[in-house]
């Protein structure tokens, strides 16, 4: 067992479990890349627990934490999640959190902006999967670049993705994740009076003692993430790809802050972002 004082957990993020022939997206891992995966998780003695519980932890600073716990995530609420990826996680007793963009939903309205990137679930389906003891979580309605939007938008979205959620399922939902990782303060500020209990960014790091509970950190895994980097990711190392991501996005960052700045000012919102 580990305590909080020296707790570093990877938190993986996946999107799509999906072969080349249905989907070019960067972001994809195939079937037979996260069975390996996670049979490689199984076969080390890593435990998984939900993005919840690990914050929870974090939250209380005192409740110890198995050696080697790993945390899965999956982003969006592509149908595959259910077709592929829940079957390969109960093979291995594992359990995951799913941020679900409710206005991608099967059954949802959306937005010409916003249309669903890809088959996401249905409602029946992330049902079975909370009652399978998967956590559900937000990330949004409609899949917005968070730090971009005025205030009322910005609280519209937070909080209209929970209720529907928490409607939908009969359960709290104190979870969150940004799209596309981005939030700022005004963002993490309104997560909070919303009422979610935590925040997942992304930013390429594991998950220590000082992580901000509304800012904590992800590990992306993608279609060009080979077994050796995955290797590395959740024994704590960062391969060069990770690296350069974590760059990126610092530097992204300092332009989106300025973007942001220039819309409050100017009074301007251009949907593009969107």
């Amino acid at each position: 067992m580990t305590s909080t004082s020296t707790l570093r957990v990877p938190i993986l993020m996946y999107h799509e479990i999906g072969d080349f022939s249905g989907t070019n997206s960067r972001l994809a891992t195939s079937p037979a890349a996260f069975a390996e995966q996670l049979a490689y998780l199984h076969n080390e003695g890593f435990v998984t627990i939900t993005a919840g519980a690990l914050s929870a932890i974090l939250s209380d600073g005192t409740e110890e934490i198995p050696d080697r716990t790993v945390v899965i995530t999956f982003d969006d609420g592509y149908e595959d999640f259910y077709s592929k990826a829940m079957p390969l996680l109960d093979q291995h007793g594992f359990t995951a959190t799913l941020f679900v963009t409710t206005g991608w939903v099967q059954e949802a309205e959306t937005r010409p902006a916003s249309k669903a990137p890809g088959r996401m679930l249905s409602w029946s389906q992330i049902t079975e999967a909370a009652r399978a003891g998967i956590e559900v979580a937000a990330h949004t309605c409609q899949h917005p670049q968070l730090d971009q939007l005025p205030a009322k938008l910005l609280r519209e979205e937070l909080y209209t993705s929970k209720v529907r959620l928490e409607d939908k399922l009969g359960l709290p939902v104190p979870g969150l994740a940004y799209p596309f990782g981005y939030s700022n303060a005004m963002v993490r500020q309104v997560a909070r009076d919303v009422g979610y209990g935590y925040g997942y960014a992304v930013r390429n790091m594991t998950a220590s003692p000082t992580s901000d509970l509304f800012a904590l950190p992800r590990l992306t895994v993608r279609r060009a993430t080979t077994m050796s980097a995955f290797q590395q990711l959740v024994s704590g190392g960062l391969p060069m790809t990770v690296l350069q991501d974590r760059a990126l996005t610092k530097g992204w960052a300092l332009v989106r802050r300025a973007r942001a700045t220039l819309n409050m000012t100017s009074g301007g919102f251009n949907t593009s972002n969107l």
